[in-house]
């Protein structure tokens, strides 16, 4: 049977952050109950990509149309504690258009929707653990957690693991963002590994005329692991 994962570090996020309006409403009362791992939350399917389907890892091709925005490219890899890859993996994205706004019909704030974008992704990760999206940088938008909140641009990143029951979620910003250090959910994550959710641009991804490019690791476990929310 393969190992037990390890438990979260200290650099994850508390489920109870004050600040957060919503997680004084939804945080455990009471101490948590450790249910042994099993089977199957330790294995699943054997070969993502026949389940999930064809990638959509462009996110700008899947309308008739190109999306209004900035074009960039977001990559990185998915690595474990040992900073070894982890291939085949389900990463799932999604995100507001360039706007600031999600296709959703509890969004309703004054944005124009973008009708060549929808704002969802899926690949597999390769055997050295890679992924890549192309996509439009996301807009801030306002929401309902103080006066004058605005959420940082932000992508949301979903890992599947080895199987459903393992499922992460996590989110990135982007480098030089003011709006992250006054951002309640970022700032739920220690100061010290806050820029563990940072992508970071980057030159070599970049392409000419075409795309800015951004770098984001994950990190499963460890003293390096990506902030993940909470999963009470």
């Amino acid at each position: 049977m393969p190992d037990p994962y390890a438990r979260e570090d200290d650099g994850q996020p508390p489920s109870l952050h004050p600040p957060y309006r919503s997680t004084m409403a939804r945080a455990p009362r009471q101490p948590l109950v450790r249910i042994p791992q099993t089977l199957t939350e330790l294995t699943g399917p054997a070969d993502w990509d026949a389940l999930m389907g064809p990638a959509m890892a462009d996110l700008t091709r899947q309308h008739e149309g190109e999306p209004i925005g900035q074009r960039i490219i977001v990559a990185g890899r998915v690595l474990d504690e040992a900073g070894r890859p982890v291939p085949r993996t389900v990463i799932e994205i999604w995100q507001a258009n360039a706007a600031g706004r999600y296709i959703h019909a509890a969004d309703q704030w004054a944005a124009p929707l973008d009708p060549n974008f929808t704002g969802m992704g899926r690949v597999v990760t390769d055997d050295a653990g890679a992924y890549r999206f192309v996509t439009v940088k996301p807009g801030a938008y306002p929401w309902k957690n103080h006066d004058n909140a605005w959420r940082p641009a932000h992508i949301h990143l979903s890992l599947m693991g080895p199987a459903f029951a393992t499922r992460l979620v996590t989110q990135t910003y982007f480098a030089g963002d003011p709006l992250i250090a006054i951002d309640p959910i970022a700032s739920a994550v220690p100061e010290r590994h806050r820029g563990r959710l940072i992508a970071d641009f980057d030159i070599g991804l970049t392409q000419a005329a075409w795309a800015l490019g951004y770098r984001f690791d994950i990190v499963l476990r460890g003293p390096e692991a990506t902030p993940l929310e909470s999963r009470a």
